[in-house]
């Protein structure tokens, strides 16, 4: 469903660390604003977590207004988000590295296939 809700969205940031979930729609515009110096009205997704990294909540500008989205996820003592919690940044993240951490995965996957970038004016065939 999130994935759904951000397939338009140009850029996505998660929050690294926890967020006050009490926190709404104002003040998470404001945080993007202050915290970050970001423009929160753009066709740009924030994606913050709470302390106990069970729950996530996603802010996005929809053309005349937010859209403030949450998952909470049902076994909250065994099932936690990957999340990176060492320091008050904001992270750039792909569609696929979204989809890894909705599914329980660190946003780094070692493993995974980098994409490569080619420029056509450097190919040697």
């Amino acid at each position: 469903m999130i994935n759904k809700l951000l397939s338009d969205v140009s850029t996505i940031y998660i929050a690294y660390g926890a967020t006050d979930f009490r926190k709404q729609i104002a003040s998470l515009c404001a945080e993007v604003k202050a915290r970050f110096n970001l423009n929160p009205y753009k066709n740009v997704a924030f994606i913050f977590c709470n302390k106990k990294r069970n729950s996530i909540k996603v802010l996005c500008y929809d053309k005349n207004g937010f859209v403030l989205a949450q998952k909470t996820l049902l076994e909250k003592e065994r099932l936690k988000f990957q999340w990176p919690r060492n320091s008050k940044e904001l992270k750039n993240i792909t569609k696929q590295q979204l989809s890894w951490l909705l599914s329980g995965l660190k946003i780094e996957q070692k493993n995974s296939f980098k994409e490569i970038e080619i420029d056509p004016n450097n190919i040697a065939c």
